[in-house]
C-alpha cells in the first residue's frame, strides 16, 4: 500500500511537473507538443518531453541560456 501512494505521488509530481513546464513554455511563446506526463518510474515522476522543430529546439535553447545567465548575474 505504502508503494501504491509513493507512485501515486510521483504520478502527481510529474503532472505538476508538466503543469509548470507548459506555462514556463508559454510566457517564452513556445509549444513542446509532445509534453506529457509520462507516469511514474518505480516511485519517481517521469515527465517525456518529446520532439520539436528545429526552431523550437533553438528557440528554447536561447531561452534556457538567457534564464541561465540572469541567474548568474543575481548570485554576483
Amino acid at each position: 500500500m505504502k508503494y501504491k501512494r509513493l507512485q501515486d505521488a510521483a504520478y502527481q509530481a510529474g503532472t505538476d511537473a508538466v503543469t509548470a513546464l507548459e506555462a514556463a513554455l508559454a510566457l517564452a511563446g513556445l509549444v513542446l507538443p509532445s509534453l506529457a506526463n509520462d507516469g511514474p518510474l518505480g516511485i519517481r515522476g517521469f515527465v517525456r518531453l518529446g520532439g520539436c522543430s528545429v526552431a523550437v529546439a533553438n528557440q528554447l535553447a536561447e531561452v534556457i541560456a538567457a534564464g541561465a545567465h540572469a541567474l548568474q548575474e543575481q548570485r554576483t
